[in-house]
């Protein structure tokens, strides 16, 4: 998983500031990710608090939001202002924010993603993506692809608070120091194995799903008796982070198709501060993110919010769903009296 046996706990402000040198644009994006990562010790005290802090899954306005989320949401806007960032898009915002005008960087963010398990005690984290500005201005300055992007991460908070990172130059992990309120370096490098036989996806909308995911989670469910002659474990914790976060340690794969329930039919997952930022991160790690058919990360974004169906993790195994997806004509057999034969028998 790691290039070497053992890394030195650098802080994340030394990681960052030697990687941007005299770079100003990459200055730049260092004060935003360290600007970020300043709330991580707050959240994560008022998350481990729990009940102590009150309701922390009670929602609020009626729209099913959370007051935790619009909590961390005002939080990352106060951490971000005096940063160089022109322009925020948040989960928690219908529009864009504007900031700096004429600064040179955007950044959006899911201020806390899975708080619809956070009462169960499941982990919770934030995810960011950030991207130059490039002389647009307004909602145009999000309305690019994730190739643009310039830096992603996430911060879990678990049993260890951890920042997920890059900046283009590979996938590293800081794991936060609460002696000195401080990230430090503990994994460079990741690396996701290239196969799995490890899926996540929520079984309970099987209904739902195209015949081509109908038909991988069938070959992956009939283990060795099956296509592909192994048997698989499936995992699902409704947390992406939790999730990703998990692939990346140890790999697997992470599917959350569109389906044919309303408002599913183009994806759930947000394109811009959700698959775009672990898209980059999973790329990094040497694994693989697409919307079924596509580089998720080439994926044009036309609004703000938009929705997109993702499948990451293990390059191997992405492979092979692009495949059923791109195959569906020729895949399957359904015949009661033949059953069906798989795509693939490795």
């Amino acid at each position: 998983m790691v290039d070497a046996p053992r890394t030195e706990h650098i802080p994340l402000e030394r990681f960052l500031w030697d990687w941007a040198q005299r770079d100003d644009l990459r200055r730049d994006v260092a004060g935003t990710v360290i600007a970020i990562t300043t709330t991580a010790g707050e959240l994560s005290r008022r998350i481990q608090r729990g009940a102590l802090d009150g309701d922390l899954a009670a929602t609020t306005l009626g729209n099913g939001r959370k007051e935790i989320d619009l909590w961390a949401h005002c939080r990352l806007i106060d951490a971000l202002t005096p940063a160089p960032v022109a322009a925020l898009l948040s989960e928690e915002a219908e529009r864009s924010i504007a900031l700096n005008p004429g600064a040179p960087l955007a950044v959006s963010f899911d201020p806390l993603d899975g708080t619809n398990n956070i009462d169960t005690n499941a982990s919770v984290g934030t995810l960011f993506s950030v991207l130059p500005t490039g002389g647009r201005i307004g909602d145009e300055i999000f309305l690019q692809p994730g190739t643009a992007q310039l830096a992603s991460g996430y911060v879990i908070y678990g049993p260890q608070c951890i920042l997920t990172l890059t900046v283009g130059e590979g996938t590293h992990q800081f794991t936060f120091d609460r002696d000195e309120q401080k990230f430090r370096l503990t994994a460079r490098h990741l690396a996701i194995p290239y196969t799995s036989s490890e899926y996540a996806i929520n079984a309970s909308n099987y209904r739902f799903w195209s015949d081509a995911i109908q038909s991988y989670i069938d070959d992956c469910i009939s283990g060795r008796e099956g296509p592909r002659s192994e048997d698989v474990n499936m995992r699902w914790i409704g947390s992406m982070v939790a999730e990703c976060h998990r692939i990346l340690v140890r790999g697997g794969v992470y599917l959350y198709p569109r389906d044919s329930r309303h408002g599913y039919e183009h994806g759930r997952l947000r394109l811009l501060y959700e698959a775009n930022p672990m898209a980059f991160l999973i790329e990094q790690a040497k694994g693989k993110a697409i919307d079924g058919f596509t580089r998720a990360m080439e994926l044009v974004p036309t609004t703000l919010h938009q929705r997109t169906p993702l499948m990451f993790g293990s390059a191997d195994e992405v492979d092979r769903i692009h495949m059923y997806k791109t195959n569906a004509h020729q895949t399957f057999e359904r015949s009661p009296l033949f059953g069906r034969r798989g795509l693939l028998k490795r």
